[in-house]
Order: structure tokens, then sequence, then C-alpha cells
């Protein structure tokens, strides 16, 4: 571990962060989500080969065709969701599991679905190994969320999908936050946020564009917003 890395890296959160204010509307990201990013060592979860840009502000590779956020769309999307210690998030995507660890920090517990089997066994052996225990990690397609430990304070969302699934919106606790990345890959997506009010209405957010692999289950199929 390079303290030094991992400082610049928290500077450059904070500058994206002040750069896309007139877009997401945040000035700084809460404190706890910052501390978080501290405490994951994102060079665990990257390619032995692509350590030595562990901490550089881009998407890397992780293998079957997904990435690892770049350090900066992780801090937002955590900070969107507004995790507090006693709740139950649901990640859609857990990839290398970068992700899931830096919620484990904020939250009671993390549930994350991925469906690309190699990369589920080996975030759930590495995650394990690294002494995260309130992280489950789930195979199969997330197309219908996980309704098995509904309902969820938070879902985040971390490959484009080409909808809003409903039953991720069902699945949310009234106050309950959405945050996912919309639209076809090589083309226009978005960042969004939604959210669940207490009579199951809810309201839909843009918050920044974005560029994210696509999902490979259900979630890709060409179907209008819901």
């Amino acid at each position: 571990m390079d303290q030094h890395l991992i400082n610049e890296m928290l500077e450059t959160i904070a500058r994206e962060c002040r750069l896309t204010q007139n877009y997401t509307g945040i000035h700084e990201f809460k404190p706890n989500v910052m501390a978080a990013m501290a405490k994951v060592l994102r060079e665990e979860f990257v390619p032995e080969s692509l350590k030595q840009w562990a901490y550089a502000n881009r998407p890397l590779p992780i293998g079957d065709g997904q990435t690892i956020s770049q350090p900066f769309i992780v801090a937002l999307m955590t900070d969107l969701l507004c995790p507090e210690k006693d709740h139950i998030i649901l990640e859609v995507g857990a990839g290398s599991g970068y992700q899931a660890a830096v919620l484990s920090h904020l939250v009671d517990k993390v549930y994350t679905i991925e469906i690309v089997k190699a990369l589920a066994d080996k975030a759930a052996k590495h995650l394990k190994k690294l002494g995260y225990k309130n992280v489950v990690i789930i195979q199969g397609d997330a197309t219908k969320g996980c309704p098995e430990h509904v309902p969820y304070d938070g879902i985040i969302v971390t490959a484009a999908a080409s909808h809003i699934p409903a039953a991720l919106k069902e699945q949310l606790k009234p106050g309950g936050r959405l945050v996912i990345p919309v639209g076809r890959p090589h083309m226009p997506q978005e960042l969004m946020l939604i959210q669940k009010d207490e009579h199951d209405g809810f309201t839909e957010r843009n918050i920044l564009p974005v560029a994210f692999v696509p999902f490979t289950g259900e979630l890709n199929n060409d179907i209008q917003l819901t």
C-alpha cells in the first residue's frame, strides 16, 4: 500500500466532485464516503498486471469483458445512495467486489449479484480472504433483483442497463434510492437517481453523462423505460 497514491486518489475524487457539481448538485462528498474510499485498497481488486494503475482515476479491465469503475464514479454512486449504518444495500454487478467493499464500511449488509460465475466465485473468495463479513455474493441474472432479502434501503447498479427494471424499483423501501446507469454501449448513457416516496411513487433525476460496460443479462434487452 502506498499512502501517497491513496491520498492522490482522494484529492482527485474531491476535485472531480467540484468540477461536476453543476451536473450533480454535489459540491463535496460525505465524510463517511471519503473515509470508506480511503480504507479500501483498490490494488487488491485489480489484476496483478494493472496494480501500478490501481489508484488512477480510470476504469480498469478485470476480465470477462467487465471493468472496475473509476474511483470518482464509485464515490459518486456511493454518495448518491446516502448510506447509513443500519442500511441493507443491493448491488447489481459485483465485478471484482470493489464497490461492495466500499459499501461494507458504511452499511449493515450488502447483497451483490454477479451474472458471470467466474467473477462471482473470485470476488466471493477474495472478499472473504480480506475479511469482509457483511457482503454476500449471489451468482445469477439480477433482472428481477433479489426478492429473498427485500426491502432494500438502496440499490446500486454497476453496469449500463437499457432500461430501469420495475423489479428493482419495487424492492426499495419507502425513502429508498436506486442509482443506475441507463443507456446503450457506445451511445449516450446517463447515471440516474430514482427515489421512492412514502406512497410508492418515484422521482427520477439525471445525474451525469457516463460510459459503462453493458449488462450481459436481460437488463440489456431493448425495452422502454419503466
